[in-house]
């Protein structure tokens, strides 16, 4: 059996010491063949970026004994060998401008050390241009140059926008030498979390070629269910497979579905489903955005946004659906057309995702974690007992919890989104079926949650102050909600529950069968 190779990066590592590979080289071939040779790729955090960066690399450097067996070994041209340039900016936090700079002067010095160049200018910038075009001239041959990460300083900084702005005129300076060396350079990959435009970062670069939502380059990163059952399938004996795929599947870029590989890699070494992925980040300014924009939680199951919404990143003016897509906590689910336009139907991409995101998100706004997980573990056995005044109790006492200090400093009570969401988190972060029906009005949520498959409870939420003459439960029955469930399951239940913004907790919650 071979190794399982987690966190690895490097393609000849796990070439060399029999670890399992899924061959993504015949995406190698097809983008030499492309033509133009600048490309830009976004993909989330730990998704494959710097393996297949380093893949690019070996073979344009002929390293042709790692690549036997693989789609590539008899599709290039291992007689011309090519100078790679690479850059990589994973490692590490910056934390200004100064810790960029020294990152840079490392990186002409190494390049300096390994083609014995001697550098005549002073800047940064200048002796970037004076390294590809030295190189090419000594070798006589063009440059590669593969940049990994190229927006992880500006990311690192996302919270001091002065600081990521600063960074990024740098990096912008940086980068604009590209332009410039085109008659040097053979080949350019530029990877990294987000797409900002081409006018803010790479102004001049009128030949990249961003494939990021490319279709026909969907599964560059990634692993496809062809490629987890074929590469991975004598570790894969005893497994539910529709387990795996509900619980790590679902990335999109346009084309199929895809998995993390950090998360299946770990999965087929741990056998246990946990949130892998999730847990090696924090998105705690994702969060703090959401709050702060006042976003209505349950809109993050079906979110329609225009290509310019998902493909252009701004430090300027920060897209809460830009962040949660380029990020991965979003995927796309569907593609819309609007006359010539083309939008998008994001959604989360998988059932880790989509617990573990409404669980921080609730740990956020509650503020008292274990009060959350001790509620979390009652809720569950009120609803596995059908018990509907502990229901209430729970979250009454829930609510009752929150300091008035944290509705003031964080204008909860100017929320008015805030309390369906939180009901919401609740629901998903036990991992419940729960359907948005209706939530086009942030003031109240209409909301079905499937238990065990034979129960529904079908939720309406009101704020007094906001609709003082209306009664939740009052209007699921007139709305009757409940009869698309008729049939389909054993036990329909009609919930209504009001708040009050002046009490700040619920005052009203009512419960009904539902009946033909």
């Amino acid at each position: 059996m071979k190794r399982l190779p987690i966190g690895i990066q490097s393609f000849q590592k796990i070439r060399s010491d029999n670890f399992y590979y899924v061959d993504k080289t015949p995406y190698v071939k097809r983008l030499v063949e492309e033509g133009g040779g600048f490309f830009f790729l976004a993909r989330p955090r730990r998704f494959g970026k710097s393996l297949f960066l380093d893949t690019l690399r070996q073979a344009f450097l002929g390293k042709r004994e790692l690549f036997e067996g693989l789609f590539l070994q008899n599709n290039w041209n291992w007689d011309t060998t090519y100078p790679v340039i690479h850059i990589s900016f994973g490692a590490g936090v910056y934390r200004n401008i100064e810790e960029l700079r020294d990152t840079l002067e490392s990186l002409l010095i190494d390049w300096k050390n390994e083609f014995s160049i001697r550098y005549e200018k002073k800047s940064i910038k200048d002796r970037f241009n004076e390294a590809i075009v030295k190189i090419s001239e000594g070798l006589k041959q063009r440059v590669v140059v593969l940049i990994d990460e190229y927006d992880k300083p500006i990311l690192d900084n996302i919270e001091r926008r002065d600081v990521a702005q600063e960074i990024r005129d740098e990096l912008k300076n940086f980068y604009s030498v590209l332009k410039d060396a085109d008659p040097y350079l053979k080949f350019v990959f530029i990877t990294g979390v987000t797409k900002f435009s081409k006018v803010s970062i790479f102004s001049g670069l009128n030949n990249l070629n961003d494939i990021t939502l490319d279709e026909s380059y969907a599964a560059i990163c990634g692993y496809t269910q062809e490629e987890l059952e074929l590469v991975f399938k004598d570790r894969l004996e005893g497994i539910s497979l529709e387990e795996v795929k509900m619980w790590y599947n679902g990335y999109s870029w346009g084309n199929g579905t895809l998995y993390n590989p950090f998360d299946i890699l770990l999965f087929l070494d741990k056998k246990r489903f946990r949130p892998y992925w999730f847990e090696t980040g924090t998105p705690t300014f994702l969060i703090r955005l959401l709050q702060e924009r006042r976003y209505f939680i349950p809109d993050l199951e079906h979110l329609e946004a225009s290509e310019r919404i998902i493909g252009s990143f701004d430090i300027d003016y920060l897209d809460v659906e830009t962040l949660l897509f380029q990020t991965g906590y979003l995927t796309i689910k569907d593609t819309i057309k609007i006359g010539d336009r083309e939008n998008y139907l994001l959604g989360y991409p998988n059932l880790e995702v989509r617990m573990s995101l409404t669980d921080y998100i609730l740990d956020f706004y509650v503020r008292n974690a274990s009060t959350k997980e001790k509620n979390i573990i009652k809720f569950y056995k009120a609803l596995s007992g059908n018990d509907f005044a502990r229901l209430r109790d729970i979250f009454h006492a829930f609510f009752a919890s929150i300091p008035h200090d944290w509705y003031r400093k964080n204008q909860l009570l100017d929320y008015e989104g805030y309390y369906a969401s939180i009901f919401y988190c609740y629901f998903t972060a036990l991992g419940l079926d729960v359907r948005v029906e209706d939530s086009t009005n942030h003031g109240r949520l209409d909301m079905a949650v499937v238990f065990e498959g034979k129960r529904v409870y079908i939720f309406e939420f009101k704020v007094k102050e906001l609709a003082p003459d209306g009664r939740a439960l009052a209007q699921l029955k007139e709305k009757r909600y409940h009869e698309k469930y008729m049939g389909n399951y054993q036990e329909i239940y009609l919930v209504g529950v009001e708040f009050s913004k002046e009490e700040r907790n619920i005052i009203g919650f009512e419960v009904e069968e539902a009946t033909s």
